[in-house]
């Protein structure tokens, strides 16, 4: 009996957390993170090949070693996608073990975000540990975890294969290694936050320093240990991000251009102007050879709450402001090293760099970048929470928390009124619970416990239930193609914002997506159409196969969302004649005359989808896609095969 006590126990310590925590806190914690993974890998295979551009390379990873670390859009080597390629590692690893389809590629994806809801939810409490009440702690940690799970377009982005999965939980990551750091004046923890900004780097390249300003100047100013020490540990924390980004730039830069695909994204070849131009200031100032050109109609401070991006992203950012501000100014006479300030300086940081950057940035732009906001949001909201809550019985407190849940719950209702048709009854009621909640908490003192308790589970029902509404809509509803977004369509002045729903694949017809973003209807904005070509035929399947083992391209066509189409279908390399655009010089008119008189490409194949179209075409960058396709077009016989044209390279007329 005594033993069994004993068992008991020990079992009851291991259901805590660290410290004096209420016994309900590691429980709660494992509910959000089964709960996170339930919704993030909920019916995953139904996207199909989600963006079917990264879901070519990391078919080619999974096959060729050589295609794995360098990124290349086919086995063969023929070219890159346009970013560095640690995104798709994981990807194609996870490929290579239970082999290429749906499922295994986006299997990485949201194991990803469920990692980054606990760092989120580590980084919360230990910004507040040892100035609140352990429960107020372990509350506010998980109100941040729930807050970044049920974020539309975190819940899209990790169930979703592009890029932004990876570079959020290196980001997160690094975060949390900060706050570890600056609590002691760790240079251990100080190099790790580095290094994962470097890893970041690796997988979405220039987007992962917009959050060193805020990173660097905490530490600097936040650090208890003296100056000079602080800048030595930066130092080195900034040789560890060096390392980490460049370590895979210095070798693709050292491999000779012959012994490796052509970098897409950039007219010379090279990976540095892909971080630099392309991925660089090209997306800052919009003068991106070969690419979109500016797609600033959008462009502006309340960008992140325009009909494109607000039901992505803006549910609880104007709560995670008011709370930045009122945070700040209760923590105004703390200690420059008060660890709670230095939480909020990095969470606000990131969120308002990052915020101002996405806002004004006149470049390439879509929704779903926005998902770099969703985790500094998410801290906010717990950190202001767990200050002010046991505040709450003082006059201030209370009004504060009330204006807090008001405010949501106003914006919620306004973001919700732009879907109309979509549960009509979710707005009204969000804001006359908000409402009601706000006044209960502005009266806590007046009226009975029972109601009072009851408030904080108000407030947060009342503060998430839009943004999980879109979540489940999210879930619900397969999405694919290049441009993505979460909940619902939305209509402003007629524009359709709604992306990527995957019906154009569904319905075997071309991927359309508008994208650029903007108000105002068409005459309003800039819409781009990025179309592929429609899936092939089983004619054309058999035909392409036929033989493909004698030819280290089966097939070529123009632009990568083209080769994608016929690689993914027949599982073997395609040729992205002119990169992701169609701009890219490579192969040149000689190279590919080369290749066709060594006997390397079996067929050209002309699907009918021309990569671009509508009024953002790309601009400048190089014409031998085109040269290709009119060279192909004058000397060799066409024959349709299902919906395709077809030339075979091999028989010259």
């Amino acid at each position: 009996m005594a033993g069994l006590t004993r068992t008991m126990s020990v079992a009851r310590q291991r259901t805590r957390s660290a410290g004096n925590d209420p016994a309900w806190a590691r429980p709660a914690l494992l509910v959000l993170l089964a709960g996170t993974t339930v919704l993030y890998m909920w019916r995953l295979g139904a996207s199909e090949w989600a963006n079917s551009f990264y879901s070519a390379a990391v078919q080619a990873g999974a096959t060729s070693w050589k295609a794995f670390f360098f990124g290349s859009s086919d086995a063969a080597g023929a070219i890159t996608v346009d970013k560095t390629p640690a995104a798709l590692w994981p990807m194609a690893i996870s490929a290579r073990l239970f082999g290429v389809n749906s499922w295994s590629i986006l299997l990485p994806q949201a194991l990803m975000g469920v990692a980054t809801v606990a760092t989120v939810y580590a980084a919360v409490r230990r910004g507040l540990a040892g100035t609140v009440p352990a429960r107020v702690e372990a509350g506010a940690g998980l109100l941040a975890g729930a807050v970044l799970a049920l974020t539309p377009v975190a819940t899209l982005m990790f169930r979703f294969n592009n890029p932004d999965a990876l570079l959020v939980l290196m980001l997160t990551v690094a975060a949390y290694a900060l706050v570890r750091a600056q609590a002691d004046a760790s240079t251990r923890w100080l190099v790790v936050c580095g290094a994962c900004v470097g890893a970041g780097f690796l997988a979405k390249m220039t987007q992962a320093f917009l959050v060193l300003p805020a990173f660097g100047l905490v530490y600097l100013l936040a650090a208890p240990t003296p100056l000079r020490r602080r800048i030595w540990q930066l130092a080195l924390a900034a040789a560890a991000m060096v390392a980490a980004a460049g370590w895979w730039v210095a070798i693709v830069a050292l491999v000779p251009a012959g012994a490796r695909p052509y970098i897409g994204g950039t007219q010379g070849n090279s990976v540095l102007e892909l971080a630099l131009g392309y991925n660089g200031l090209g997306r800052l100032n919009g003068d991106e050879v070969g690419g979109l050109g500016n797609t600033n109609d959008d462009a502006g401070w309340g960008r992140m709450f325009g009909y494109a991006n607000g039901g992505q992203i803006s549910w609880l950012l104007p709560a995670a402001l008011v709370l930045l501000v009122i945070g700040s100014w209760m923590l105004r006479g703390a200690p420059s090293t008060d660890r709670v300030r230095a939480s909020l300086g990095l969470w606000g940081g990131w969120a308002l760099v990052t915020g101002a950057v996405f806002s004004l940035m006149q470049g390439i732009f879509h929704q779903y970048y926005t998902v770099a906001l969703a985790p500094a949001i998410a801290a906010l909201a717990g950190l202001g929470t767990g200050l002010l809550w046991p505040r709450r019985r003082t006059m201030a407190g209370a009004a504060t928390l009330a204006a807090v849940v008001a405010i949501t719950a106003a914006w919620s209702y306004a973001v919700l009124q732009r879907t109309p048709d979509w549960h009509p009854w979710l707005g009204p009621v969000v804001v006359v619970g908000g409402l009601v909640t706000a006044g209960v908490l502005l009266g806590a003192a007046y009226l009975p416990g029972r109601v009072v308790a009851a408030a904080p589970a108000a407030a947060v029902l009342v503060s998430l239930a839009g943004p999980a509404a879109y979540t489940q809509d999210t879930v619900t509803s397969p999405r694919s193609g290049v441009i993505v977004t979460a909940g619902p369509s939305v209509a402003s002045g007629g524009a359709l914002m709604r992306t990527g729903t995957g019906q154009g694949n569904q319905q075997g017809g071309s991927q359309q997506s508008a994208g650029g973003g903007g108000e105002g209807g068409p005459q309003g904005r800039r819409v781009v159409i990025m179309r592929s070509s429609p899936p092939p035929s089983a004619e054309l399947v058999a035909l392409l196969n036929a033989n493909a083992d004698s030819y280290r391209w089966p097939a070529a066509t123009l632009t990568s969302l083209n080769a994608a189409v016929y690689q993914l279908a027949t599982r073997t390399p395609v040729m992205a004649i002119g990169g992701f655009n169609g701009t890219d010089p490579a192969p040149t008119l000689e190279q590919f005359q080369k290749y066709v008189a060594q006997k390397q490409i079996h067929y050209f194949v002309d699907g009918g989808g021309m990569g671009f179209a509508g009024n953002d075409l790309p601009h400048g960058g190089s014409d031998a896609a085109q040269r290709i396709a009119e060279w192909v077009k004058s000397n060799f016989t066409v024959r349709t095969v299902g919906t395709a044209k077809v030339y075979d390279l091999t028989t010259s007329t």
